[in-house]
């Protein structure tokens, strides 16, 4: 069996940066999506996860939330809201199924040029700030202990930002578990097999710690 380094957990903060950029029609808002940062975009489809929130989002994105409740296209808004970012390539991929959603919902109907949004869509960014929790995992069984009692926002870190960081589109907890070879490569399938998006980041954790404690006892 292969040994790999360490594995340093981190933590980490979202903080929004005003873009100045502002819509308050569909077409404005698609002109601003074409030309924003890939950031931005990044940033109104995973920052809710480390917000703190005491109900369930309607939306897991800003742009089919404000779609539904500012520019009144609940249409739009479901089309919007079924987009999930874990399976595209990368944030250009994703600008372009947004794009093709709104372009195709323009095409549909004259009278959504002239609507106007009650309250308008400002785009944010996101900076990333990363903080060290000072522990080091040495051995995958580990994770099983380590996993729920880890912030939400090191499973951000490690398991949703990371796949903008790796070549592969991969996570920190994967990357990690190549390093052992191939005596873990059940244990990556599997937390590959998670969608993050769609749940809270309490959710992906219970089901990451599931997932390597089910691991743990199979191979004993």
């Amino acid at each position: 069996m292969n040994q790999a380094e360490p594995f340093s957990l981190k933590d980490c903060a979202l903080i929004a940066i005003a873009t100045g950029r502002k819509a308050v029609t569909l077409s404005e808002l698609r002109d601003h999506i074409c030309e924003v940062s890939a950031d931005s975009i990044y940033h109104h489809f995973w920052s809710g996860l480390l917000g703190a929130r005491f109900e369930e989002r309607e939306f897991n994105n800003d742009f089919a939330s404000w779609c539904r409740h500012h520019l009144r296209e609940p249409v739009l808004a479901e089309q919007l809201s079924v987009i999930d970012p874990v399976e595209l390539r990368d944030m250009e991929e994703l600008r372009r199924e947004l794009l093709d959603c709104i372009e195709t919902r323009l095409d549909s109907s004259e009278s959504v040029h002239w609507l106007r949004a009650s309250r308008p869509f400002e785009f944010l960014r996101s900076q990333l700030v990363i903080f060290d929790t000072g522990k080091r995992l040495t051995q995958p069984e580990e994770l099983a202990a380590v996993l729920p009692e880890s912030a939400t926002g090191t499973i951000f870190y490690h398991f949703i930002d990371a796949r903008r960081r790796l070549a592969d589109g991969s996570d920190d907890f994967r990357f990690w578990l190549a390093g052992f070879g191939e005596h873990y490569a059940e244990l990556g399938r599997r937390l590959a097999a998670i969608d993050p998006f769609f749940s809270s980041l309490s959710q992906v954790r219970a089901e990451m710690a599931r997932i390597c404690q089910q691991c743990q006892e199979e191979s004993q």
